[in-house]
């Protein structure tokens, strides 16, 4: 029996990634393990989106690499593969190939001609190279089903020039999913006895703009509520500052299926800080699309992300972040500290804040969200709220009510 020993790092969309390449290879007669020491085929789905995710994959590919048995064969797949090509051969001494994030759907064919190869060197499935023929999706679901709760991967890329992130540089420009493929998987989900979908892009707001659809996301998410009723909650993640519109929160409010519950990365507050990375400035949009949405929604659930540190950000700008978030009162909050990442747009910045004012600030900002997120958890005190269970053992249940940012979402 060929067996294969698979490892996903990062997101929610690699980990979509991962279930797909595992797809194939169990339709082509591997069998997984969750022993790498049973593997003869052991694969890493990388990410490299940030330094410290970087940090990560190469230590996990490193270990693999130094425990490696005669007869196993090591691949590096995914985003830390599209940034570093070869290179990443160089990092890690005992790897057997290297195959992109873009190239996933090739992953049998190139395990078959890593397998067949005669070493040394590694062998590469990278853009430009010949290695493998490239192929389509090959009918392969888009999904990650997790216990009763699945993610759907309804494009992949990214057209938004963000001058501090890497995504487009590694997926490669936004690709929506034909709708009635993403139709088919939540009806097929269901069926099986999946309760949550939850919805995913880099992007999941610019859904539908390359196929030339007009409101694709709302409409897609009426189609998935029409054809999948059994479906007790659909969740939307990742939507783009300036592209909520009108349409979609009224279908949000509308159908009773759509959990009432909205990641919107906003990454600053203020709009100089904003136009520096590239990203919308208009900040009296937030504040008129938030009401917008707590209007229509009064129990609804925002979730943002915001960055710290930014080049050239002043004590007047971050207070002015503070402000912010003071005024909107946020249900959950992430922050980073900002990363320079080489390559990118933001890199090139003068003005580089040292590593402990970027400190100071995310310390600063995530004590001031603790008391808010607090008090908005608080405000539940009381309430009966439907709990999708999601583990079980020594006599205990653990669950997530409707409008808690679950740990799987990223």
């Amino acid at each position: 029996m060929k067996r294969y020993f698979l490892l996903s790092l990062g997101c929610s969309k690699n980990t979509v990634d991962s279930e797909s390449m595992a797809q194939l290879m169990d339709s082509a007669g591997y069998k997984s393990v969750e022993d790498a020491g049973q593997a003869s085929v052991l694969i890493v789905n990388t990410c490299g989106f940030i330094g410290p995710a970087r940090d990560e994959s190469l230590r996990h590919l490193r270990e693999l690499a130094r425990s490696k048995k005669r007869g196993q064969i090591l691949i590096a797949a995914g985003c830390l593969s599209q940034i570093w090509g070869k290179k990443l051969a160089q990092k890690v001494p005992g790897l057997d190939g290297i195959i992109s994030t873009r190239r996933w759907m090739d992953v049998v064919e190139f395990v078959e001609k890593v397998r067949g190869h005669a070493r040394p060197g590694p062998m590469y499935h990278l853009p430009g190279e010949a290695t493998v023929v490239g192929s389509d999706e090959r009918g392969v679901r888009r999904v990650a089903v997790q216990g009763a709760s699945a993610y759907c991967k309804i494009a992949d890329g990214c057209r938004r020039p963000c001058a501090f992130c890497s995504i487009p540089r590694i997926k490669g420009t936004a690709v929506s999913r034909p709708p009635e493929a993403i139709v088919a998987e939540a009806q097929e989900l269901a069926a099986r006895g999946v309760r949550e979908l939850i919805l995913i892009a880099q992007d999941t707001t610019d859904y539908g703009h390359d196929l030339k659809l007009r409101d694709a996301l709302p409409r897609l998410l009426e189609s998935i509520c029409d054809a999948a009723p059994d479906l007790k909650w659909l969740r939307l993640m990742y939507a783009y500052p300036g592209a909520v519109s009108d349409k979609l929160i009224k279908v949000m409010a509308r159908r009773p299926q759509i959990v009432h519950y909205l990641d919107i990365p906003l990454q600053h507050g203020h709009p100089d800080v904003l136009k520096r990375m590239h990203r919308p400035a208009n900040v009296d949009w937030v504040y008129r699309t938030l009401s917008s949405l707590r209007s229509a929604m009064p129990d609804i659930s925002i979730r943002t992300t915001f960055i710290v540190g930014y080049p050239g950000e002043t004590d007047a700008e971050f207070e002015a972040l503070c402000q912010f978030v003071r005024d909107l009162q946020f249900d959950r909050v992430g922050a980073f500290t900002y990363s320079l990442e080489p390559g990118t747009p933001s890199a090139g910045l003068p003005d580089q804040l040292p590593e402990h004012v970027k400190r100071e600030r995310y310390e600063a900002l995530m004590t001031l969200q603790q008391p808010i997120s607090l008090a908005r958890n608080q405000s539940f005190v009381g309430q009966t709220l439907d709990v999708l269970v999601e583990g079980r053992g020594d006599g205990l249940a653990v669950g997530a009510p409707i409008a808690t940012l679950r740990k799987l979402t990223g």
